[in-house]
Order: structure tokens, then C-alpha cells, then sequence
């Protein structure tokens, strides 16, 4: 959690900003953590980012075209130097809020950057939670509740919404649960497939959720939030059909799960966390193959011979030409070339075998 010190700082560094621009992951995490500091100073503009895997210079871009006299930075553990010699270029102060591992020397000295894991009391609880210790605004609890939930965290704050909502949640200890098999779940994978959409469908739905009252305006279907609905839809149904395939292929005597597949769209991190929760026993790798290059997540609530999902990952691409690779321990992700998942499929069979 943060401390006292770091909520005042970061309130202190909201209102100074008078026309903030909030750079946030791809995910409902940094949509939500968006979410909660910008409905609190009311003011801001959001922009998803989506290049992989860290926020880049041509970003930068955004900053000119919005007159942002502060910078916000929410979910993400890599910015580009090319980013920052921008920033500090234009001399415009930034906040970074972060809860993945990191190195320290990537953060640069102006830069205010705040991380729990970087604190006396380490923890590493989602960007929502961080960003609601933050706002504390009770009306948006149901908003700090899905960008938890989001990355398979129980806030301490579930039970109190489950006396306001309890239509929308369930009686259990596991996250995964609640993210499967409840209302406030399903409005949170509404919220993620919704970020998957053209550009001009994820500003409305922003704008939409700025001014939404309560969990019911994203789950109830009307004419304003129609369009991710409909997306919500459509992509559920590739989805199905991807986890059906996925799981046919799980084995029960081996603790790897390794599934491929292509197409128009990555839902790579959605299935392999999903196929976390149907195989808990098992180390999931999903590749997303889109030409030459392929994009991985890697998951597991398991060890094997005492190394965790990220540590197996990074062992198995560090005899791979320039694979990238990080993220949480139980939720890594990486980028390499196509040709070489052979190799990198070798590489984990010998590790977890």
C-alpha cells in the first residue's frame, strides 16, 4: 500500500494539475485507476496505450495535441528514454504510478514515482487499489472493485460492497471467483473486451464511464453503452471458441499448458489467465502469433523447482535473440520473433518437465 506521505504527495501533485493527461495500460487496471483519479479532480484526458510492452515515444505525440501541463503515468512498468528525454525536454512534471517489478535505474530523477514494492512494507496490490487509497470517494467503490478484481485481487473493501451489491457479487476468498462466476466480474471483462475496439468506440466508452453512477450502467444494455456491449459480444464468441480449443489440448500429466493460435485480435493475457483458474495445477503459456512476431503470456499459481512463472519465463528466453520478457511473478508476458517458439516451447518443457 502506499503511505500517508505518498497519498498527500500524489492529491497534492492532482490538484496542482490543471489539465492533466492520464497515460494508462491497455486493461481494466489502468482504465480503472484512470478512472478513480480523474472522476476525483474532475478534469484530465485518458489515453489507453497500447504498443507492447511499454509506453513509447511517439506517445508523446498526445501531450502537444492535449496542452497537458501534467503527466500521469498508471499501470506501466517500462517507458521509453526517447519518452522521457521528451519530457524532460519540455519540463513538465510527471507522476508514475506503478506496482511491477522494475530496475531503479529506469526511472528517471524528476520523475515522481511511487511503487509499494519500493516501500519498507513491500506488497503489490493492482494500480486500482493504489489509485483508490488515493480518492477514497465511496460513490467509486464500485469502480475500485472491478480494476482489483481485474488482476485477481480481493481488496479488503470487497465485503462492503458486497452489503451495497449483492445481487452483483458472490461469498468467497478467491478473486478468481468473483472474476468468473459474478456480475461485478462480467462488468469488468465488459470493460476489457470493450478496450479492444476502434479507437473511437474506446473514447465513447470512456466518456461513458466517466459519467456512469453505479455497476448497473455498464451491465444493463441501453443505448449509450450499446457499442461496447456489442463488442463484449462479439468477442466473447472468438473467445469460446479459443478456450474450448485451449483446454481439448491440456494433458493431464504434464504441468505445462501450451496453447498457439492467430488471428485478427490478442486475447492472450484474458485466456491464459482464465485457463490459470481451470488449471491450477499447471504453468499456462498462450502465444498470439501475428506474422513474424508473437506475443506470450505466461501464468501459474503454482511453483516449479522453486521458480515462479516469470522466473521460468525469463530462463527460457535467455538464450533467444532479442526476446523481451517481464511482469508479475505468477503473471509475466514477453515478445519474440516467431521462429524461435520452437525453441522457447523446448526451453519450458525442460524446465517444467
Amino acid at each position: 500500500m502506499l503511505t500517508k506521505k505518498q497519498i498527500k504527495e500524489i492529491r497534492d501533485h492532482l490538484e496542482k494539475s490543471q489539465n492533466p493527461v492520464f497515460f494508462f495500460d491497455n486493461d481494466p487496471d489502468g482504465l480503472c485507476s484512470f478512472l478513480l483519479l480523474q472522476r476525483w479532480i474532475g478534469r484530465g484526458k485518458g489515453v489507453p496505450i497500447k504498443s507492447f510492452p511499454g509506453l513509447n515515444a511517439e506517445y508523446f505525440r498526445k501531450v502537444h495535441e492535449l496542452k497537458a501541463d501534467y503527466i500521469f503515468i498508471l499501470d506501466k512498468p517500462i517507458v521509453s528514454e526517447e519518452f522521457f528525454s521528451e519530457v524532460e525536454k519540455h519540463n513538465i512534471p510527471v507522476v508514475w504510478i506503478d506496482h511491477h517489478i522494475i530496475d531503479r535505474e529506469s526511472i528517471p530523477a524528476f520523475a515522481n514515482y511511487y511503487n509499494p514494492l519500493f516501500n519498507k512494507k513491500k506488497s503489490n496490490e493492482p494500480v486500482t487499489a493504489l489509485c483508490y487509497q488515493v480518492t477514497a470517494k465511496k460513490d467509486d467503490l464500485w469502480i475500485a472493485v472491478m480494476g482489483c478484481i481485474s488482476d485477481r485481487f480481493l481488496p479488503k473493501y470487497y465485503s462492503e460492497f458486497q452489503e451495497k451489491y449483492p445481487d452483483l457479487s458472490i461469498k468467497t476468498k478467491d478473486p478468481y471467483d468473483v472474476f468468473y462466476k459474478s456480475q461485478i466480474g462480467k462488468s469488468t471483462r465488459i470493460l476489457g473486451f470493450g478496450l479492444k475496439d476502434r479507437t473511437t468506440n474506446v473514447i465513447n466508452m470512456i466518456r461513458f464511464l466517466l459519467k456512469a453512477r453505479d455497476p448497473y450502467d455498464v451491465l444493463v444494455e441501453n443505448q449509450k453503452n450499446h457499442s461496447f456491449q456489442k463488442r463484449f459480444n462479439e468477442i466473447k464468441s472468438i473467445y469460446d471458441k479459443l478456450l474450448y480449443k485451449a483446454v481439448s489440448q491440456a494433458e493431464p500429466q504434464k504441468k505445462l499448458l501450451f496453447f498457439q493460435y492467430a488471428g485478427d485480435m490478442s486475447i492472450s493475457s484474458e485466456l491464459s489467465n482464465e485457463l490459470t483458474y481451470l488449471f491450477p495445477d499447471k504453468i499456462v503459456v498462450v502465444v498470439y502469433v501475428n506474422g513474424i512476431s508473437a506475443n506470450i503470456s505466461i501464468r501459474g499459481r503454482i511453483s516449479v523447482k522453486g521458480k515462479k512463472s516469470r522466473d521460468i519465463l525469463l530462463e527460457a528466453i535467455k538464450d533467444i535473440q532479442d526476446a523481451t520478457g517481464g511482469g508479475h511473478e505468477y503473471a509475466a508476458g514477453s515478445k519474440m520473433k516467431t521462429k524461435d517458439l520452437e525453441k522457447f516451447k523446448d526451453n519450458l518443457e525442460k524446465l517444467i518437465s
